[in-house]
């Protein structure tokens, strides 16, 4: 008898031990897993930012071109390269010049025209059959941009390009 009693007071610091190890072991596994999934959460918020930015984007695009359209003949879409505002763009050593107009700064985003017709005359309308004489087509393109995130520390950008057919 007095054998065992001897032998339960040596296992006690043992069990002590193993039951601190297996505290350490979950509590490790729940920190992991704690912070995954606050990973999880931040790209999904991410993702959401992204696509409502994009909704946005998209529905300027549409509002630009509603209202440049409305304008009927006062439409900056009308304009030659000549009579656009023209920026210069630095490449290295040379300059590049493009026709550009800011058309459009609403909501914080940012619309720009960009005439890509060459020279002053428009180009003849893409088609699969002949060009009809006396039209020609003013190509342009519509860049809007919008920042988004938290501090607006992400761009995204679309670009809308166009053909429109006029009289010359």
């Amino acid at each position: 008898m007095a054998n065992l009693k001897n032998t339960s007071v040596k296992q006690q610091g043992v069990v002590l031990i193993t039951a601190l190890i297996m505290v350490i072991a979950v509590t490790g596994i729940a920190v992991t897993l704690m912070s995954s999934s606050s990973i999880d959460v931040k790209i999904t918020n991410a993702a959401q930012e992204r696509e409502v930015a994009e909704n946005k984007l998209i529905g300027e695009i549409q509002r630009v071109i509603f209202t440049e359209i409305k304008k009927g003949g006062k439409s900056s879409f009308l304009l030659s390269p000549e009579e656009t505002i023209t920026k210069v763009v630095k490449e290295g050593e040379a300059d590049t010049f493009i026709s550009a107009k800011d058309i459009a700064n609403h909501d914080g985003m940012k619309s720009t025209m960009t005439n890509l017709n060459q020279g002053v005359q428009n180009l003849t309308c893409l088609r699969s059959n002949a060009a009809t004489t006396g039209i020609s087509c003013n190509i342009l393109q519509v860049t809007t941009t919008i920042e988004y995130g938290s501090k607006s520390k992400h761009q995204l950008t679309i670009v809308t390009g166009m053909a429109q057919q006029v009289v010359n």
